[in-house]
């Protein structure tokens, strides 16, 4: 099994479809079919981890649906409900120059160009127009936009931190 660190939560389980074990799929990828590019899932709950294979998936109406390896009716499908669905890190293709995965980027320290500790990156949120990085220090909680060039100024991964051009009272 591999570490928690290797592994990259993809989407996760939110329904059953059907008599025959096939399940609804809320997928965090994008486009949102690129999450049956992936295989095999590895789904986390309370009592551990499983690993399945993919054997089909496909859209459904504005849905996903996916059948996996084992699980072959209705009851099956219910006890995977709401297990995130995490695939191994090296199973992902490297990211493009100036493009991050959201997961590269939690727990980084945000500085502004002031050198102003902001706090650091808790999530991120898609809000349609551009993505939003939640900021949080030991009082505050910030959301600033994640626009690369105009609000953010520099992401450094190996120095675990992100420049951005912000006011701290914002």
């Amino acid at each position: 099994m591999p570490a928690s660190s290797d592994l990259i939560e993809i989407g996760r389980i939110s329904g059953i479809y059907g008599v025959r074990g096939w399940v609804r799929v809320f997928s965090y990828t994008q486009p949102r079919s690129n999450i049956f590019n992936y295989s095999p899932w590895i789904l986390k709950s309370a009592e551990g981890q499983q690993i399945y294979t993919l054997n089909q998936g496909r859209k459904h109406g504005k849905t996903l649906v996916a059948q996996l390896e084992g699980i072959t009716d209705r009851e099956s499908a219910r006890t995977l409900l709401n297990i995130p669905v995490f695939v191994e890190r090296d199973q992902l293709p490297p990211s493009e120059e100036g493009k991050f995965y959201w997961h590269d980027l939690y727990d980084l320290v945000v500085f502004n160009t002031e050198n102003i500790l902001l706090g650091q990156v808790s999530h991120l949120v898609e809000t349609g127009a551009n993505d939003v990085m939640v900021v949080r220090d030991h009082n505050n909680e910030r959301l600033i936009p994640f626009i690369l060039g105009d609000v953010v100024m520099k992401v450094d991964l190996q120095q675990k931190q992100i420049i951005v051009d912000w006011d701290p009272d914002f």
